[in-house]
């Protein structure tokens, strides 16, 4: 259920009035303060739909990443590139999964010192389940239209681009 307003006004537009006024015009400013607040609203909403199956969107990731896997299984190295998250963040977020039966890990016999993650029959089950919650709330972007959702994968492409997420 949405929080009731508070606000009589935009904290964002006016944050920007008073930094135009302050510093001149600066239009990347309330760009970015809208797009960190729109990833506070959208985590906190995935969030709520993944957590009564024991998940955050991180797990939720990680988990849909492994059924993307012919074997159903990745090294803990390629979960970390894919996701593009620093390798302790693979190993607590897999280690998670684990202890939660979504979830096994065993030495990758193509390299000795790395480690596979294999999803579970129930891994499989709980990502299932908890994708069709989050389709059928529009991952959070309901107020978007789908040529919408794809303007804003376009106009967000560059940025991932140039933080040299991947080769264009």
């Amino acid at each position: 259920m949405p929080k009731p307003l508070s606000l009589t006004f935009d904290p964002i537009a006016r944050a920007a009035e008073l930094w135009n006024d302050r510093w001149g015009e600066v239009p990347s400013m309330a760009a970015i303060t809208s797009i960190m607040r729109a990833h506070q609203i959208l985590l906190a909403e995935v969030d709520s739909v993944v957590k009564p199956y024991g998940l955050t969107f991180a797990r939720y990731e990680a988990l849909v990443l492994l059924t993307f896997s012919k074997a159903g299984e990745l090294p803990m190295s390629k979960i970390g590139e894919r996701l593009m998250v620093h390798p302790t963040s693979v190993t607590n977020t897999v280690d998670r999964l684990v202890r939660a039966g979504l979830v096994t890990k065993r030495p990758n016999p193509q390299d000795g010192r790395g480690t596979l993650a294999s999803i579970t029959d129930r891994g499989r089950e709980v990502c299932e389940a908890a994708t069709r919650d989050l389709m059928a709330m529009d991952f959070g972007l309901g107020a978007y239209d789908e040529e919408e959702c794809r303007e804003i994968f376009a106009l967000l492409r560059p940025l991932r681009v140039a933080a040299r997420d991947f080769e264009e």
